[in-house]
């Protein structure tokens, strides 16, 4: 009879075992030095060797002859265990055997010595589902077994156990199996089954089993059964995917807003027999990669693509803002939760892509949003290099007309923009610094009748929010000086954790999940006026730099707390310097702009 792959190829001894290195080395370790505890419990996502590892460890502590900890698989106990004919280890499986009878047997049962091996193994798999009273059953011999008996429990949802259990437990966290280390194996799989199986292939496999060895198998079992040679497109019609390129040329189609192209590649999907509801997973991981390559500098190591999928991915990732892809996700994700509740899944994506690709049919609080933000790119990038002759004017006022002059007072480190004067020419100019102490200047050109022209410049407060650096202040004084210092410790000193941040989170998640995701795991602090928000994840400040993100985290935070703050980042290290010179000198502008004047032959007055 034929053995599945995943089955035939089940690990034996702890070094067979494939990526969860932290979990065998410390199991082998306790088998040596005879510290055998007598309840285990193993925690991880699906195929990930929990059971496995399990049936290891029975035969290991019931070995004739252990080596280096692991079973030597050759004498007769091991046999045993392995064909499943030993009597001592008894395996449960909790989500058919929940019930309160079904653990009082097991309880009755470790009264028993063993009858050929030295320990009673008991594996529970899927503990998770025990009922309520079969999980106080339980409790009292889990906390104090017969000498000769051993508990391992296995679970996918370790939330859902009682407290109780977990603390009577040894407890070992298995994780997802890298990429790296599915395609390997396979790779040696498929050389012993005499077949054969490409880089791209095993890769594309390891990427779909999201980390999960047995789905990687079962998947390489069924393109094995097609062909000798496993190639990447088998691999996609096999489990019906659509391949890598129909992916990058539907998300270059969303990107460019052609929703012809985009449904036109969605109805040749379905006519091939693709599951729609695949399709949109697959194209929120796919703009899930243009984002990490947006945010970190080092991208690659958390996806999963070949070098040339990678180089694509960086030439979509050039042309689009942040903003717009976390807005996309967000459309995609929704619908996509859509499509899981059974409703039509094809229209669904096709109406999703039609608001994507045409933002304006889309009243969504994120799309406005999204359109926001591009309309603030454009404007920015055409600050930085508009013609005079185009720059707005305000209302009675008129745009500058000398090239030369609107030219030095509009460099690209600037933005400009015309506001109306008494019957003078006027520009404002904002210094768009990156340190806290960004100020905003209002210059006027006025023309005094005599064929000279005089500039008057003064500097105005402008409130904005601490800048995601090394710096931040409040200081009033600071605002109208030339230069000024900058000490985080300010704000740090006083500073005390905002024990409602996770009711901030969950606010958050209802204006965009992806957002709310980046800061999961984050502290915030108050301190003042400002909350300081401490986050080991890079893209969380990535976001923050953007303006629509930044309000939406205001936007929480007043709805939960009912007052409005500034933000700011928070560094428990500058607490530690705070005696450091954290003192920096910034240029001013005003001195920049009457010195370019004055080369113009402009009269300057300073107010």
């Amino acid at each position: 009879m034929y053995q599945a792959l995943y089955r035939k190829y089940r690990p034996k001894t702890f070094a067979d075992v494939v990526g969860q290195l932290h979990v065998t080395v410390t199991l082998q370790n306790e088998i040596l030095s005879g510290r055998i505890g007598h309840a285990y419990l193993f925690i991880g996502s699906r195929g990930t060797g929990k059971t496995t590892c399990a049936k290891i460890f029975a035969k290991a502590v019931n070995c004739r002859h252990v080596e280096s900890g692991n079973p030597c698989c050759k004498c007769e106990m091991c046999g045993e265990i392995d064909s499943g004919e030993a009597m001592d280890i008894v395996e449960l499986d909790a989500a058919s055997n929940n019930g309160v009878n079904d653990i009082r047997e097991i309880c009755e049962s470790t009264a028993f010595t063993p009858a050929k091996a030295k320990y009673r193994v008991y594996i529970i798999d899927e503990v998770h589902m025990l009922s309520a009273g079969a999980f106080n059953a339980l409790l009292k011999t889990l906390e104090e077994p017969p000498a000769h008996v051993i508990f391992i429990l296995a679970t996918t949802e370790v939330h859902k156990i009682p407290a109780t259990v977990l603390s009577r437990c040894q407890r070992f966290e298995f994780h997802k199996i890298s990429a790296e280390d599915i395609a390997g194996r396979i790779d040696y799989v498929a050389s012993q089954e005499n077949a054969s199986i490409t880089r791209d292939a095993a890769f594309l496999i390891a990427k779909i089993s999201d980390g999960a060895m047995r789905d990687a198998l079962a998947i390489l079992d069924k393109c094995m059964g097609t062909a000798k040679n496993v190639t990447a497109d088998l691999v996609a019609d096999t489990v019906g995917l659509a391949s890598g390129e129909q992916i990058f040329l539907l998300m270059q189609a969303i990107l460019r807003q052609v929703p012809q192209d985009a449904l036109t590649a969605i109805g040749e999907f379905d006519r091939c027999s693709k599951n729609m509801t695949r399709l949109a997973f697959e194209l929120i991981s796919g703009f899930r990669d243009v984002m990490l390559i947006k945010t970190l500098k080092d991208a690659k190591k958390l996806m999963v693509a070949s070098d040339a999928d990678f180089s694509k991915l960086q030439g979509l990732a050039k042309d689009v803002a942040l903003e717009t892809v976390i807005f996309i996700m967000d459309t995609l994700q929704a619908s996509f939760e859509k499509m899981s509740r059974g409703c039509d899944a094809k229209m669904e994506l096709e109406m999703c892509v039609i608001k994507l690709c045409a933002p304006q049919l889309n009243y969504s609080n994120e799309a406005l949003v999204s359109r926001i933000d591009e309309l603030e790119r454009k404007i920015s990038g055409l600050a930085s290099g508009i013609k005079p002759e185009r720059i707005p004017t305000g209302r009675g006022s008129k745009a500058v007309k000398d090239e030369k002059l609107a030219k030095e007072l509009a460099p690209e480190q600037e933005r400009a923009k015309t506001v109306e004067g008494k019957g003078s020419k006027a520009v404002a100019l904002e210094d768009i610094g990156k340190g806290a102490d960004s100020r905003q200047y209002a210059a006027g050109v006025m023309d005094k009748g005599n064929g000279s022209k005089q500039i008057t410049v003064q500097a105005v407060e402008k409130k904005t929010d601490v800048p995601f650096e090394k710096a931040a202040v409040d200081n009033q004084e600071a605002a109208s000086s030339s230069t000024f210092s900058v000490d985080m410790t300010v704000l740090h000193k006083n500073a005390q954790r905002m024990e409602n941040w996770a009711e901030v989170l969950d606010v958050l998640k209802g204006y965009s999940r992806t957002v709310a995701t980046a800061f999961k795991g984050s502290d915030a602090y108050i301190s003042g006026d400002f909350v300081l928000i401490d986050s080991k994840n890079e893209m969380a400040f990535e976001l923050l730099r953007k303006s629509s993100q930044r309000d939406k985290i205001r936007d929480a935070i007043r709805s939960v707390t009912g007052r409005a703050y500034k933000l700011g980042p928070y560094s428990a290290g500058d607490d530690a310097n705070s005696n450091a010179d954290n003192s920096r000198q910034v240029a001013d502008p005003l001195s920049d702009l009457a010195e370019t004047a004055r080369r113009l032959g402009i009269d300057v007055t300073e107010v």
